[in-house]
């Protein structure tokens, strides 16, 4: 499982550029899947159908896009200035190393040197406008031979195991959801499943809106529930008050019971906590709402779709330097696992409600 992790963040998928990722992934699912589908907005679309007749369908949705750099202009100097797709916070951006394109040109994102800055300009942290990458070109004739505007730039890929079981590395969310995925679907189930890797997700969701109502209205099996596989905000800093800090790795697999977006479906958000209590594994929920997930664009397409959402707590999320608890990716996947073998529960309203079912038990452990 951590070699396919490192694998996935190693390649480069900035938002609307996912084509390296969604390649690999493609070539992985071959050999299991029943029907593969790249949508006309870049989703990969994978089928496996369940051992039993007249099974459930579900959805299984992790998006292959990362936050990044956009070229938008070259200067006369052959400097490159850009924009940011996906929440990328400015203050990570200095000093970074960074991929152009599909070449893979190298650069760093510079600064005036401190001795250069007056003492004003060391207090203010620099505006987007002001950054600009470094590639090494000697002025922008050279510059726009191997560069045009709209390419991508990706951070630096290198990875590291550290600490008690802790990787570092760029793009974990969603690299951990899409390694989860492509584990599960290496195994047949008595479900019938789709395993939806999207795009855009960075930006608003755009792919999962396309990919959910494609499948809502589609020829194969439409989802009865969907879970969405992520690797969510973790804020556990010393110097956060309690009732700010969202989740932590080393607390257990996330369940979250809603955010900025949506509110999960409480049946199903059940049966993913009880089944990481019979195996054994803690589990947290998110202390602080914060953030969306294609949880909201699954949810509300076509008449609606029942929709949960797991996910492991990555710490500096967005950053190159974001970083997870090996296991809790291993202990995500074995949830799903279980929750894939045994049927999921039925809804208690709207079609297929079972009267006298309240979905209530009792709580599990949480941080």
């Amino acid at each position: 499982m951590l070699d396919l992790v490192k694998d996935l963040c190693a390649l480069h998928g900035v938002t609307g550029h996912e084509d390296a990722v969604r390649d690999y992934i493609k070539k992985k699912a071959e050999p299991f899947a029943d029907e593969i589908t790249v949508d006309k907005l870049g989703n990969l679309l994978i089928y496996r159908t369940g051992s039993k007749e007249n099974a459930k369908t579900v959805m299984l949705c992790a998006h292959m896009d990362e936050v990044g750099l956009l070229i938008r202009a070259v200067t006369d100097d052959g400097f490159l200035k850009f924009v940011c797709t996906g929440g990328v916070d400015r203050r990570v951006l200095i000093g970074q190393r960074v991929y152009i394109g599909n070449k893979r040109i190298p650069g760093v994102i510079g600064l005036k040197a401190k001795h250069l800055s007056s003492e004003e300009e060391q207090k203010k942290l620099p505006k987007m406008e002001d950054m600009y990458i470094d590639a090494g070109f000697a002025d922008k004739e050279t510059a726009e031979k191997e560069i045009e505007l709209g390419d991508f730039a990706a951070f630096d890929h290198r990875q590291v195991t550290f600490g008690d079981g802790m990787l570092k590395a760029k793009a974990l969310d969603d690299r951990v959801g899409c390694a989860a995925l492509l584990k599960l679907l290496e195994k047949q189930y008595p479900c019938n499943v789709w395993y939806v890797f999207s795009v855009q997700e960075e930006i608003g969701m755009r792919g999962a809106y396309a990919a959910a109502f494609g499948l809502a209205a589609g020829p194969l099996s439409r989802p009865d529930l969907a879970i969405v596989v992520e690797g969510t905000t973790a804020a556990d800093l010393p110097d956060l008050p309690g009732h700010r800090q969202v989740c932590r790795p080393g607390a257990g697999v996330v369940m979250p019971f809603m955010d900025l977006g949506t509110i999960s479906d409480k049946e199903l958000g059940l049966a993913l906590k009880n089944i990481a209590e019979k195996l054994g594994y803690k589990w947290q929920t998110k202390g602080f709402i914060a953030g969306g997930t294609d949880a909201a664009a699954i949810q509300r397409t076509h008449d609606g779709i029942r929709v949960a959402g797991i996910a492991v707590a990555v710490r500096y999320i967005h950053t190159p330097i974001s970083s997870v608890k090996i296991e809790e990716i291993e202990q995500m996947r074995d949830i799903l696992d279980e929750f894939l073998r045994t049927q999921p529960p039925p809804p208690t309203c709207g079609a297929g409600a079972l009267p006298g079912n309240t979905g209530v038990s009792s709580p599990g452990p949480r941080m």
